[in-house]
């Protein structure tokens, strides 16, 4: 079986990892709200309506730019992020600031690069919006890869966080492939093999090493969950999740949310991952209580 190369195709794809990311956020963000911790150990489900995160909103700028340009246009993508940026969902100061700026007119390579300290941001920013941009090119994980890394410098430019960007996309497109990875073993070692050397990396080789350990809240001890809101404490972990429960959503957001720490974050990238793969859908009455996606997202090619 063949992948759809079709600009259609593409984007149904894309829109289906988008889909799940969205529930992954809106889901996993309801659990910062202390009454609502009790539900997390039991596995149930927050009232109400959820609204998604910042997570959700900087990945329907991805979407729409593949829509519009087949590619990752860097200075389309900064000022989709620029346009439509909500600053209470979430954003971290820094990249308010950079958004707000480049609203105004600044450019977005000098203020990218000049964050802190002219090291950039190694934060999990560019990871968490990045899962469909995997999926949509689900038919080469390398161009996953180099476009993922185009698609972080316009706010984040430290090694880790592009790194954290290109393994993330790369998880996502060999789920998005027919028939998906083998098994959970091979999905990371294949994220390995397409992405530099990095904390990141080391990261996911201790993931992988720790595939047969049932206590998610041992791996998350070791590997990180998000806590620091780094690319590297916070991917690891994630694709960790990601991997040993391929086609099960719930399974997989279940394990992810109840470690704790950036939960809508590391939710978001695994329900974008577990997404891409047709039997890893989300629940149809989970999609029912998210937020309904921006008009500006585009819905056909």
């Amino acid at each position: 079986m063949t992948v759809d190369s079709s600009p259609e195709g593409r984007l149904t794809r894309a829109l289906a990892a988008l889909r799940g990311l969205a529930v992954g956020d809106a889901l996993g963000s309801q659990f910062f709200v202390p009454a609502h911790y009790p539900l997390l150990k039991h596995r149930g489900l927050p009232p109400g309506h959820w609204q998604w995160t910042d997570d959700t909103e900087m990945a329907c700028s991805v979407v729409a730019v593949l829509a519009t340009h087949h590619r990752i246009d860097q200075d389309a993508l900064a000022h989709s992020f620029a346009a439509h940026h909500d600053f209470d969902r979430g954003y971290g100061p820094a990249v308010n600031r950079l958004l707000r700026l480049v609203r105004e007119g600044g450019d977005w390579r000098e203020l990218a690069a000049a964050l802190f300290n002219g090291q950039g941001s190694w934060g999990n920013g560019a990871a968490m919006r990045i899962a469909p941009l995997g999926a949509w090119y689900a038919d080469d994980p390398e161009q996953a890869t180099h476009q993922a890394e185009i698609s972080a410098y316009p706010t984040h430019q430290h090694r880790e966080a592009v790194v954290g960007a290109m393994a993330v996309a790369a998880a996502a497109a060999l789920a998005a492939a027919p028939g998906g990875p083998p098994g959970a073993d091979a999905l990371l070692e294949g994220v390995i093999g397409l992405i530099p050397k990095s904390a990141v990396t080391a990261g996911l080789r201790r993931a992988r090493d720790m595939l047969d350990y049932g206590d998610a809240g041992t791996v998350a001890a070791v590997l990180g969950c998000g806590r620091r809101t780094t690319a590297h404490d916070t991917v690891p972990f994630a694709l960790w999740s990601a991997a040993r429960s391929l086609g099960d959503y719930e399974e997989a957001f279940w394990t992810t949310a109840q470690v704790g720490g950036d939960v809508d974050t590391t939710c978001a990238i695994v329900g974008g991952v577990i997404a891409s793969g047709k039997a890893g859908r989300p629940p149809a009455t989970w999609v029912e209580r998210v937020e309904a996606f921006p008009d500006w997202v585009p819905w056909s090619s």
